[in-house]
């Protein structure tokens, strides 16, 4: 308790450790983990919107396989993964002779992989359920209109879905940046490796964690107003006059 009180007053007094060559690591953590979460939100956003097209089609042979993937990697914990990508690829003959090697040597491309392919799978049953939810009378209209399937899909169906999905993504997005701390376990010198880091070098487990904490907490913040911001432009139409 008496060590407690002494750190806590420290606290309050400044006398934590952080310093210019420790702030320079959490910085380099907040930028890898910024590259890493954007980079897989963006490659599996894109991956997903024909996927989730697919995983909706009545033909079971497109919709089949999009359901295996999307049931293995929602089924199985990221940091499994993580590790299959990261230690496995190792194991397939001559990849160590070919122009794939210097990338996945790098801990950073192998989690870009695994959280690429995590939040893809996700991303497509989040729009999936969307599309599916699209209402019976948008499309008849759209019919009668003499509009063709790709053009109904890109004028009336994607968009109405992507708002429908749109808090459900959010809540993806987020996950993605919480999830992400475990790349650190791949040597990777993200926000928690930073933490990690500090703490190993200064002993310092209190300091160094809790103001990852705190970053994470920001970030978060700024997601959650980024979203609420697009719902209250894109759903304006649904509010009471």
């Amino acid at each position: 308790m008496d060590n407690l009180t002494t750190w806590f007053n420290d606290l309050l007094a400044g006398n934590v450790i952080f310093t210019p060559q420790t702030l320079g690591y959490y910085w380099t953590g907040l930028v890898t983990t910024s590259q890493l979460v954007f980079l897989s939100l963006v490659i599996g956003l894109v991956l997903a919107i024909p996927l989730a097209i697919g995983r909706s089609s009545r033909h079971r042979w497109i919709s089949l396989p999009i359901y295996a993937y999307t049931y293995v990697f929602r089924g199985t914990p990221l940091l499994i993964q993580l590790y299959i990508i990261y230690y496995g690829v190792v194991f397939f003959d001559g990849i160590q002779q070919t122009f794939l090697w210097p990338i996945l040597r790098e801990a950073f491309y192998p989690a870009l992989i695994a959280f690429t392919l995590n939040t893809a799978a996700y991303t497509t049953e989040i729009f999936r359920g969307a599309i599916k939810a699209t209402p019976r009378g948008e499309i008849e209209a759209a019919r009668a209109y003499g509009m063709s399937q790709a053009l109904m899909m890109r004028r009336i169906i994607l968009p109405s879905a992507f708002r429908r999905a749109l808090p459900a993504y959010g809540n993806e997005v987020i996950f993605m940046l919480h999830a992400s701390a475990i790349a650190s376990v791949v040597t990777l010198m993200d926000l928690t490796g930073a933490a990690r880091f500090v703490y190993a070098r200064f002993y310092a487990p209190f300091e160094a964690f809790l103001f990852v904490a705190a970053i994470y907490l920001c970030l978060t913040f700024a997601i959650l107003y980024f979203f609420r911001y697009l719902e209250k432009r894109l759903l304006a139409h649904l509010k009471p006059a």
